[in-house]
């Protein structure tokens, strides 16, 4: 399937639960490789809430940052040096950007979580319910914690790509979050 066949049909609307921190600690990986050891800012939104608080304790801040924000189907080309793409998951192929920023691979289900959020989307988009209707659904539930991706995920990534031999990335990699 081509990428508007996967957002058509729902093929990306898989619930990832309490497993998202693995793919979310992967792609931070990739982030923290692709910078270079450069500080990196995360524009506003759902990426923010994913990996803001991570970076921030990774990598340092100052000049020379880079911004990070999704891109993919869909959307229109970010105003970003580090952009994260879904990967697609049939073909294993990144999505490209028409513009010049750095790819960064992303779980196309989490892309499709970021992009989309189920707890954001699934309200009315003008008006309420209808007089004398109540809801019977349940509220979302929110986490005690702020969430984090997995450190774990994160560290065996990191110890396959050739960059961990670099001693910046060394120093990151030995002291972990």
């Amino acid at each position: 399937m081509d990428w508007l066949e996967l957002l058509a049909n729902g093929a990306l609307w898989q619930e990832l639960g309490e497993y998202r921190d693995i793919p979310a600690g992967v792609a931070l990986a990739h982030v923290v490789v692709t910078a270079r050891g450069r500080p990196v800012e995360v524009v506003p939104g759902s990426v923010a809430e994913l990996f803001s608080l991570v970076l921030a304790e990774l990598l340092p801040t100052g000049e020379a940052t880079k911004r990070l924000d999704l891109a993919g189907p869909g959307l229109s080309a970010p105003a970003a040096e580090l952009v994260l793409v879904p990967v697609h998951p049939q073909t294993g192929e990144m999505w490209q950007p028409s513009g010049g920023a750095v790819v960064v691979p992303l779980d196309a289900t989490l892309w499709a979580e970021l992009v989309f959020p189920p707890h954001r989307t699934r309200l009315p988009t003008v008006g309420g319910l209808p007089t004398g209707v109540e809801r019977d659904d349940p509220l979302p539930t929110h986490p005690w914690l702020p969430f984090r991706p997995s450190g774990d995920a994160f560290r065996y990534t990191l110890a396959r790509m050739p960059a961990v031999l670099e001693p910046w990335l060394r120093e990151i990699y030995d002291r972990g979050y």
